[in-house]
């Protein structure tokens, strides 16, 4: 198992350098079609959750400089609101709003989809960006641990409740959830929580991002006759908030190698403005383009019956009806 994890770590790391770089986005940008940006939206309604910094607040901001009405979930309320005041300066775009929910919470995320679902709006694109990557063990108050919480069941939770408002936007509605290449080093686990063995924050958001990427496929299995596309991608290694926080000793050996947000975010409104036939619903993308789930080699390929048990365990964390 060891020499495994290594191998794994390894490979991720040169594949990585080669490719989830400031140089190998602007490798690869040469293949880029600039009318696939130029695409408008207005009328559509978009959600972002964690909006009010790095990838989250760029897609939130390129979106609305599209013409979206666009949704921006935040926990922090004041860092919301200063982020919603620059985007509706900067895109002219006054159809932008705020939405305070704490996504470690499910009771949170029910209450924030209740009202929601008040307003009585289709929902075009769901954005699962919020993400966490805390080192040290933390328990939310609900009793799970907390990257879990708002990488795993926050995300399923999110899209399973905005179901029947994406379905109102059918047959184009999307949802775009913000993965990372990390779950390359990990394999599916049912070890959700991570209470076997010495906790690693690092390891511990590979397997939850490993787990958003298999989620996908069965999103897009289960919902392919009902107008909602499901898809994941990976922005690449990007200069945020939350690396600088997360992953300091990363973060300054990469120093001026790293992209910036809006790299971060390119494919996010890149898979926001295509339309669905150039897409495949299930797939993992990366830099405008499908992208392997797997490396070689790495053992990584989960079960089926897995995945079917972890979302059963889920949907009883949530409490939401079977």
């Amino acid at each position: 198992m060891f020499l495994l994890k290594k191998w794994r770590a390894t490979t991720f790391g040169l594949y990585g350098y080669m490719n989830f770089t400031k140089a190998g986005f602007l490798e690869h940008s040469k293949k880029f079609k600039p009318e696939d940006m130029q695409i408008k939206i207005d009328g559509k309604n978009c959600i972002v959750t964690g909006a009010n910094s790095g990838i989250g607040y760029a897609t939130a901001e390129g979106l609305a400089s599209r013409g979206a009405t666009v949704y921006m979930v935040c926990r922090n309320k004041e860092r919301g609101e200063a982020a919603l005041s620059k985007i509706r300066s900067t895109t002219g775009n006054q159809n932008v709003h705020l939405e305070v929910c704490d996504l470690s919470s499910v009771s949170g995320i029910k209450s924030f989809a209740s009202n929601f679902a008040a307003k009585e709006v289709p929902v075009h694109v769901l954005v699962n960006n919020a993400g966490l990557l805390e080192n040290n063990r933390v328990t939310t108050s609900e009793g799970f641990e907390l990257n879990f919480a708002v990488n795993v069941l926050g995300t399923y939770a999110m899209t399973e409740l905005m179901v029947p408002l994406l379905e109102k936007a059918a047959p184009d509605a999307r949802v775009i959830t913000v993965s990372s290449g990390g779950m390359y080093t990990s394999p599916l686990t049912a070890d959700l929580q991570y209470s076997e063995g010495t906790f690693s924050g690092v390891d511990q958001y590979a397997r939850n991002k490993r787990v958003q990427v298999e989620l996908n496929d069965k999103w897009a299995e289960m919902h392919k006759d009902r107008g909602i596309s499901f898809y994941t991608m990976h922005p690449g290694w990007a200069e945020t908030p939350g690396v600088a926080r997360s992953m300091p000793s990363f973060n300054q050996s990469l120093s001026g190698k790293l992209r910036t947000s809006e790299e971060g975010a390119d494919t996010v409104i890149w898979l926001a403005l295509q339309p669905k036939e150039k897409l495949v619903s299930g797939g993992f993308y990366f830099d405008r383009a499908i992208a392997p789930k797997h490396l070689k080699f790495s053992a990584t390929s989960g079960s089926e019956t897995l995945i079917d048990s972890i979302i059963s365990n889920l949907r009883s964390m949530a409490t939401l009806p079977a």
